[in-house]
């Protein structure tokens, strides 16, 4: 069974009386236990995909399916089998690190004594301190508030961990700590990731797979070796220069 079916994706949204196609027909599988990478820069459709996939949006045509389910048919049951993070971050700011994770923890039926000692080594484990897990979230830089929101996601163990550009705000040591621990659930829970990232480093490195997002569509997809050989490329920069026929700088979105 695939851990995710993708197909035949797409997306409509209305803006200011004009009707936007932010996915198009969007297609792909992935297989479980494997590390799928969504590469494109903002505004390619990547969130969108995995909004989709997560049932906070509903296809407007193709289907989702997340290791046989029907995203749109058995929304709960999906919800049961992924977690997901975000490049923003919701978390009650006034309340604790701790008491954030704790929260979620009982919403998964964590016993108390078994999730605080759950929340500390996933803390060690991507460098949050443990001297900081009692201190409100308002006081943490968007970096820190990320590292919350990633323990967040591995404490409930998902069989489908949904990335969506995980490490933005990171400063680089964080940044190769979050890389790590990424792995290190893969082999320690049997998980399966979906990546988006516009960090063409990112998704060379994690990636067992990339697909390519170019304005919502998938142009490519492929092993970071046989992208490059498809486009005769010795960098990510010229296999995605290849694909689109634009570089990868002048289609990025300052937000």
């Amino acid at each position: 069974m695939k851990a995710l079916i993708v197909d035949g994706v797409s997306k409509y949204f209305r803006t200011r009386g004009k009707l936007i196609e932010a996915v198009k027909k969007v297609s792909f599988e992935i297989e479980k236990g494997e590390i799928f990478g969504l590469l494109g820069p903002n505004g390619s459709g990547k969130s969108t995909i995995v909004r989709m996939i997560s049932t906070l949006l509903i296809p407007d045509e193709g289907r989702i399916e997340v290791f046989g389910y029907d995203v749109v048919r058995y929304p709960k049951k999906v919800q049961s089998m992924i977690n997901r993070v975000s490049v923003e971050a919701s978390f009650f700011k006034k309340l604790s690190a701790m008491e954030n994770l704790l929260f979620t923890a009982g919403i998964y039926g964590i016993p108390l004594n078994a999730a605080r000692e759950k929340i500390k080594m996933i803390s060690r484990k991507i460098g949050l301190s443990e001297s900081r897990l009692n201190d409100p979230l308002e006081e943490f830089s968007r970096g820190m508030q990320q590292k919350v929101a990633i323990a967040r996601a591995f404490l409930t163990s998902p069989i489908l961990l949904l990335l969506d550009e995980p490490t933005t705000g990171l400063d680089p040591r964080a940044k190769r700590e979050v890389q790590d621990l990424i792995l290190q659930v893969i082999k320690e829970h049997d998980a399966t990731v979906l990546l988006t990232t516009h960090d063409m480093t990112e998704a060379e490195t994690l990636c067992d797979r990339i697909g390519i997002l170019h304005r919502g569509k998938l142009v490519a997809i492929g092993s970071p070796k046989e992208l490059k050989e498809k486009a005769n490329a010795y960098t990510m920069e010229e296999v995605f220069m290849f694909f689109t026929g634009e570089m990868f700088e002048d289609l990025e979105v300052v937000e």
